[in-house]
């Protein structure tokens, strides 16, 4: 049917629904494994979730690219849904950077009224944390390469950009991984331990979601979804992956580098 009008009234969808009844479940998994160390429950979920997510995205992407219907009105209000989103993110981080200095800063006497307390052996700031900053960095060199190189319609230096970027992402979840299989505490060693794990554990999930965004992009772009002037599917990703840069500089000069 002909619409006078160029924004984009959805369709029916069972995703959101859907979406909500399975992030219930998983919360409820999570607390069944908490409690009763049985996570069947909580992966049941996780698979649900996995699935929903895929197809309802799919529908977006479809959307968006084969139906034409991400107009420009529609395009700017995308933009401000991720600029909102990316917002709420920054204040969920700055909660953990604001329980980690009230820590630090007037440690209790529970802890030996010091910082790091007695006991805890942090990481050494120049060591692997230095080096996956290196790696973020040059992944946000990367990105930028990518999303300039689309819009000169550049396709094989867009394609090289991504792939390197999804490559740095990955190595620089390895490291970390690495890097928490061989730490000296743990997450319930003292506020330390609570303030460390949660805060990097966070961005690490973080990067993950990133990383899995750039690489739906890069299979996008591959399949000639994107073009010179209309890729925000690429650019929101990419404006995520700069806000999970810099946090990690946030997390390394202050919980890595002074904390230490």
């Amino acid at each position: 049917m002909h619409k006078n009008h160029p924004f984009h009234l959805v369709d029916v969808s069972p995703w959101p629904i859907m979406g909500s009844f399975s992030a219930f479940i998983l919360m409820t998994g999570i607390i069944k494994w908490f409690h009763l160390m049985d996570n069947s429950l909580m992966l049941l979920s996780m698979i649900s979730m996995l699935m929903i997510m895929h197809q309802w995205w799919r529908d977006v992407s479809r959307e968006g690219t084969f139906q034409g219907l991400h107009t420009f009105s529609v395009t700017i209000g995308l933009q401000w849904g991720m600029i909102l989103f990316i917002t709420s993110e920054v204040f969920f981080f700055v909660s953990f950077f604001w329980g980690y200095f009230h820590n630090s800063l007037s440690p209790t006497i529970e802890i030996g009224a010091i910082w790091p307390p007695k006991g805890i052996q942090p990481f050494n700031p120049i060591q692997i944390p230095l080096l996956n900053t290196l790696i973020l960095l040059t992944s946000g060199l990367t990105v930028t390469w990518a999303h300039h190189s689309l819009m000169e319609n550049n396709f094989s230096q867009a394609t090289q950009g991504l792939l390197l970027t999804v490559v740095l992402g990955l190595y620089f979840s390895i490291l970390q991984g690495y890097e928490y299989f061989e730490s000296a505490f743990s997450i319930s060693d003292a506020a330390y331990g609570s303030s460390f794990f949660m805060a990097t554990g966070f961005h690490g999930i973080h990067v993950i979601i990133g990383t899995s965004f750039l690489m739906v992009c890069l299979i996008r772009h591959y399949c000639n979804h994107f073009s010179q002037i209309h890729h925000f599917g690429f650019e929101a990703a990419a404006w995520y992956w700069h806000f999970v840069d810099v946090v990690w500089l946030f997390l390394y000069i202050s919980i890595y580098w002074w904390g230490s």
